[in-house]
C-alpha cells in the first residue's frame, strides 16, 4: 500500500451524490506484533482488542460495559464502552446522566501502552478509562455520571466508513443519544464533553437537535475546516490533518480531507466543504465553550460561540494549552457545576457565572488578570486604533506617514519587522487586522505569514510560555491571490476571505490586502513595544505543533507604506473601566 492510498468513493450528502477521496485506516496490530516492534515502529502502530461484549470492573466502584453494539438508522452498527458507577452490591447504578465522548481516536487509545500520558498533564492525573481529550470516567463516574466512549461509524469495530466532521457524524450522534436515553442506566439527560477533535463533533451532533441532548461543553473547537485548517488564509496546509488522520485505526476507510481538497474541491461553497460547517443556528441548548489564546482552535471556538443561538452559553478564554486546562482541578469542578445544573437539574447558582471570562496575558506564564468577567466579545468599550507602518524607519506610528516608502525582502528567506512603542500601559483585547499594500516583484502570487509580538523596552521578545516553550505570537496568514473578502462575513474589525475566486498578480502589481489576525487579550506596560512581523514562510521557531504549509513564493516581496499606501495594523485598545487620578481599575 502506498503511504496514502487513494480510493475514490461516492457518498450522499443531503440530496447530492459527491465523489470524495478515502484512505485505508491504520491496520491494527496484535499484541504479539506490538511487542516485537522497535520503539520507533510502535509510534506508527496501534493495538485494537478483539470485539468482546461483556461487563467487567474497570476500577473499584466503576463498571465497564465493553463493546456495546448500537444500531444506526441505516442499520450500521457502532460500538461503545460505557462506564457506570456501581452500588454497594457491585451492580451498576441506574438513572444516571450521561456524558459522551465522540471522536475517531478510538475508545480505548491506551490499549497496548504501559502508561496513558497526555502532554502537559502529570501521569496518574487521567485514568486508563479515559478516551483521548475526553471526560475521564475515573472522575465523572465517582461524581454520579455515566460516560460513553464511542467509536463512530468506521472506527475500530464499528461498521461503515468514516466521513470526518460532516452531517453523517451528526446524525449518528443523534441516534446514539436517543438510544442511550432509553436505557435503564440513563436518566434521559445527555451531555457531550471533550476538547479539540472531541469538541468539534459536539457542534455537529448538537446541530441535529437530538431531543435528549441537554448540554455540551466543546472546549477548543475548529469549526470551519477549510478556513481554519486545510486552507488557513488560502495557503494549503495538509500535513497536520494527515498526521491526525493517521491515528484512526480499523479495517475501514476514512474520508481524506487533504486528498479531496487537492484533487476535487477548491471552492468553499461546494457541498463537500459546506457539509463540514455545523448549522450553528440550530444549537439552542446550554453551551460551555472555552478558547485558548495561543492555539489554532481559537478562531473556531469564538466563531461557533458567536453564531450558536443558545440563550444559555458561557465562554472562558485562557492562556493555557487545552490538555492541562481540561484536566486541571479547578476547571474540572467548574465543568461539573455546569453539567450538574443541566444534567442533574441541581440549582447550584451556575447561571450567575459571567457570560465571558477572559485571562489577560502578560509575559511568560504570567497573566495580568485571570478570569475577568465580561458581558460580550468583542468588548463594547473597545477603541480601535490604527498604527500606520512606515518602511522608511521600519516602525509604526499613529499618523499616516506623508512620505511613501517600501521595504523589500526575499519571499522565501526574509522578513519585515515594524515596531511601535506604547507610551502608556495598554491592554489589547479582541480582533486585530492588518491592512497592507504589497507586490510580488517578479512573480504572480505571494504568501504572507504574520506574527504580532510583544517586545521589551530594550527590544527583546517577551513571549507567552506554554509547556516551557515560547509561543510565537498572535498570527494571521494570506495567499494574496485569494485576497477577495466575503462581504457578508467580514466586519471592519475582522476581515474574512471569500475563497471563491483566484486573482493572480502581475509581477510588480501593487494590491491592497486585509488580513485576519486572531483575537487575543494581552497587556503592554509603558515603554514596551508591539512588533508586526511579515514573511513568506512559517517563522514560528521551535513551537511544538506539527504545522506546515505548501507555500508559493518566488523572488522578492515588497511592502508599501505612507501616502496613498496606508498600510496599518488595527488594534483593539481597552480603556480602564474606571480611572481617577492615579487610580486605575481594569
Amino acid at each position: 500500500m502506498a503511504e496514502y492510498e487513494q480510493i475514490r468513493k461516492k457518498i450522499r450528502i443531503g440530496e447530492e451524490e459527491v465523489e470524495i477521496v478515502m484512505n485505508p485506516m491504520m491496520r491494527p496490530s496484535t499484541k504479539e506484533e506490538l511487542e516485537a516492534m522497535s520503539p520507533e515502529e510502535r509510534l506508527h502502530a496501534k493495538f485494537m482488542s478483539p470485539l468482546d461484549t461483556h461487563t467487567y470492573e474497570a476500577e473499584d466502584g466503576i463498571l465497564c460495559m465493553q463493546d456495546v453494539p448500537v444500531k444506526m438508522r441505516d442499520g450500521v452498527e457502532i460500538y461503545a464502552d460505557i462506564y457506570l458507577p456501581s452500588d454497594d452490591s457491585g451492580k451498576p447504578m441506574k438513572h444516571l446522566p450521561l456524558l459522551i465522548s465522540w471522536s475517531f481516536y478510538g475508545k480505548r487509545p491506551f490499549d497496548g501502552q504501559s502508561d496513558w500520558q497526555i502532554m502537559g498533564v502529570k501521569p496518574g492525573t487521567v485514568s486508563n478509562m479515559s478516551k483521548f481529550e475526553s471526560p475521564d470516567p475515573g472522575y465523572w463516574c465517582r461524581n454520579g455520571y455515566a460516560v460513553a466512549n464511542v467509536d463512530p461509524r468506521g472506527i475500530g469495530h464499528s461498521g461503515g466508513d468514516y466521513v470526518q466532521f460532516g452531517t453523517q457524524d451528526g446524525k449518528d450522534g443523534y441516534d446514539f443519544i436517543e438510544w442511550a436515553a432509553e436505557q435503564d442506566w440513563c436518566n434521559g439527560r445527555v451531555g457531550m464533553s471533550g476538547n479539540s477533535c472531541v469538541a468539534m463533533t459536539q457542534w455537529r451532533v448538537a446541530a441535529q437537535c437530538p431531543p435528549h441532548l441537554c448540554a455540551i461543553a466543546p472546549w477548543e473547537s475548529t469549526t470551519d475546516i477549510y478556513r481554519e485548517s486545510i486552507y488557513e488564509g488560502g495557503i494549503p496546509a495538509h500535513t497536520f490533518v494527515r498526521t491526525v488522520m493517521a491515528d484512526a485505526c480499523g479495517p475501514n476507510l476514512i474520508d481524506s480531507t487533504p486528498d479531496t481538497a487537492e484533487q476535487l474541491y477548491q471552492n468553499i461553497n461546494c457541498t463537500y466543504w459546506q457539509d463540514k460547517i455545523p448549522d450553528f443556528k440550530k444549537v439552542r441548548i446550554p453551551v460551555y465553550e472555552t478558547a485558548c489564546w495561543n492555539h489554532f482552535h481559537l478562531r473556531g471556538s469564538f466563531n461557533a460561540f458567536r453564531k450558536c443561538r443558545s440563550t444559555k452559553k458561557w465562554m472562558r478564554a485562557h492562556r493555557n494549552f487545552e490538555w492541562p486546562d481540561h484536566y486541571s482541578p479547578e476547571n474540572l469542578e467548574d465543568e461539573k457545576r455546569f453539567f450538574d445544573r443541566y444534567l442533574k437539574l441541581i440549582r447550584n447558582g451556575w447561571e450567575m457565572t459571567p457570560r465571558y471570562r477572559i485571562e489577560v496575558q502578560d509575559t511568560g506564564d504570567f497573566n495580568y488578570q485571570e478570569n475577568r468577567p465580561e458581558n460580550e466579545f468583542p468588548l463594547a468599550r473597545t477603541q480601535y486604533e490604527k498604527l500606520y507602518l512606515d518602511a522608511a524607519h521600519m516602525s509604526m506610528q499613529k499618523e499616516l506617514p506623508e512620505q511613501q516608502a517600501s521595504f523589500k525582502y526575499d519571499g522565501q528567506t526574509g522578513e519585515a519587522d515594524f515596531d511601535y512603542t506604547f507610551l502608556e500601559d495598554t491592554e489589547l483585547t479582541g480582533y486585530l487586522k492588518l491592512h497592507l499594500w504589497v507586490a510580488a516583484e517578479s512573480y504572480n502570487d505571494m504568501d504572507l505569514f504574520i506574527n504580532v509580538k510583544k517586545m521589551s523596552t530594550d527590544g527583546k521578545e517577551l513571549p507567552i510560555t506554554l509547556f516551557g516553550e515560547d509561543h510565537p505570537g498572535i498570527w494571521g496568514k494570506m495567499r494574496v491571490s485569494r485576497r477577495k473578502l466575503d462581504e457578508e462575513l467580514s466586519t471592519d474589525f475582522n476581515p474574512v476571505q471569500a475563497f471563491t475566486d483566484t486573482e493572480k498578480l502581475e509581477p510588480g502589481q501593487i494590491v491592497p490586502v486585509d488580513i485576519e489576525i486572531m483575537p487575543t487579550s494581552r497587556f503592554w506596560h509603558k515603554g514596551q513595544k508591539i512588533r508586526v512581523q511579515i514573511a513568506g514562510r512559517y517563522i514560528r521557531g521551535d513551537w511544538f505543533e506539527a504545522l506546515s504549509w505548501d507555500t508559493d513564493n518566488r523572488g522578492n516581496h515588497i511592502v508599501y507604506t505612507g501616502g496613498e499606501h496606508d498600510s496599518y495594523l488595527q488594534i483593539p485598545v481597552i480603556p480602564p473601566r474606571f480611572q481617577d487620578g492615579d487610580t486605575i481599575i481594569r
